[in-house]
């Protein structure tokens, strides 16, 4: 088996990203075009993507409006497309949003609203509630990325705080039919959590954001707890008949990055298991975890043969104690190299599918035996880096971040580890 480890990973990681662009499912899922008008909206770092290939393949009129990260837009005809910030909210994506609220009020039954949701969509189709300053939800959105707090506890605060997500763009919406088409970014492919769930029912209640900002020990701007405190107007429930004319379709999920990783690797020769597609917890201990399936491959072959690929996706969550430059999956990287100390034969990739790991230029990284000796070798002790949430640089010095650029879709984190 003649394979270069770092590449074969890399090659891997491209394998399942084109899988997971979702373009011959939305043309194939696309609805028959209704008796008035369509209104094509969107928000997500694919949203952009997603316009076009609705505007290359529809037939008949269409206007719309969709909201992707700055550098994520492509040129279109019909569609408008606006770039906004993320992961925290920006002036440009309030405006978005705003606009996109007020495009599909006072539709009818004859209607169709096309909703392009991908990962993202949350932060760039930001309207926050009426009395909520943006410079507050931006505040409150900072405080919930750092706490170490999971994407559905994240939402569940952001939907409560909105006057968009949480199925409230649906009733704004009402009585035309609406059409949501998701790629999804989050363990469980839940639409109610992938961007907020603008269309569908929100499980989740004021109590429950509340909830969230007293376990992680949050303090919230005025507005917000003022907001919050009161729990005026709750989002809509399974059976409201705001939502009895939407539907939603999945175009493509983590599930379907990681098969195609494991259909690339077993047409290499390799043994190939998924252990799951929604795991979650801090990134250091996953990486442990992680670490300790590795150590008994490599050991005694359980639990499949090398040589082999052991994969996973889901989000990790990184508790920031330092002050680096980090990303879960760079620091899933160095946790994993620090526990696997230097394991002969074993090598590992981590990246978000949408090629920025938080608020990085980079994807992920890849480790290989050789990283903390290499790192040493750089005047760098990985411990020191991991301790100051600074994996980031640790793999720069070293060349080894991976850069994509954007990939236009996001099916959360991927992670493989190469046991030969």
């Amino acid at each position: 088996m003649n394979i270069t480890p770092k590449l074969f990973l890399k090659e891997m990681f491209d394998a399942a990203l084109t899988k997971v662009k979702g373009e011959e499912d939305l043309i194939k899922n696309l609805p028959k075009a209704p008796k008035g008008k369509t209104i094509v909206i969107g928000a997500g770092k694919a949203a952009a993507a997603m316009a076009k290939t609705v505007e290359d393949n529809w037939k008949g009129e269409l206007t719309g409006l969709v909201v992707t990260r700055y550098e994520h837009g492509l040129k279109t005809s019909r569609i408008e497309v606006v770039e906004a910030a993320h992961p925290t909210p920006d002036e440009e994506g309030r405006k978005a949003a705003k606009r996109i609220y007020e495009m599909v009020q006072g539709l009818t039954a004859d209607d169709l609203v096309l909703c392009l949701i991908s990962g993202g969509g949350s932060a760039l189709l930001s309207l926050p509630a009426e009395g909520i300053p943006l410079e507050d939800k931006q505040e409150m959105n900072k405080q919930l990325l750092k706490s170490g707090a999971n994407i559905s506890e994240i939402n569940s605060v952001r939907k409560h705080i909105s006057a968009i997500k949480g199925g409230r763009l649906a009733r704004a919406a009402y009585p035309a039919k609406v059409v949501a088409m998701l790629i999804s970014d989050v363990p469980g492919d839940e639409p109610t959590v992938i961007a907020s769930g603008p269309t569908v029912a929100d499980p989740t209640t004021f109590e429950d954001a509340k909830e969230v900002v007293r376990k992680y020990g949050l303090n919230p701007p005025a507005s917000i707890k003022k907001y919050l405190d009161e729990a005026k107007e709750e989002t809509p429930k399974e059976g409201s008949k705001y939502l009895e004319n939407t539907e939603v379709i999945m175009l493509a999920t983590p599930q379907d990055a990681l098969e195609e990783a494991a259909k690339f690797a077993q047409s290499k020769g390799f043994n190939t298991i998924i252990l799951g597609n929604a795991i979650e917890g801090e990134s250091r201990d996953v990486a442990k975890v992680m670490a300790g399936i590795a150590k008994q491959v490599k050991n005694l072959d359980q639990p499949l043969k090398k040589p082999c690929v052991i994969l996973s996706g889901g989000e990790t969550t990184v508790t920031v104690k330092g002050n680096g430059r980090g990303g879960r999956n760079a620091e899933f990287c160095l946790a994993l190299s620090i526990a696997l100390k230097g394991l002969k034969d074993v090598y590992a990739i981590a990246c978000d599918t949408d090629g920025i790991d938080g608020i990085e230029n980079a994807a992920g990284a890849v480790i290989a035996p050789d990283t903390l000796e290499k790192g040493l070798s750089a005047g760098m002790k990985a411990s020191d880096y991991l301790a100051n949430n600074d994996a980031y640089s640790f793999f720069n010095k070293l060349d080894d971040l991976i850069i994509t650029g954007p990939t236009l879709t996001n099916v959360n984190d991927f992670r493989a580890i190469l046991v030969l």
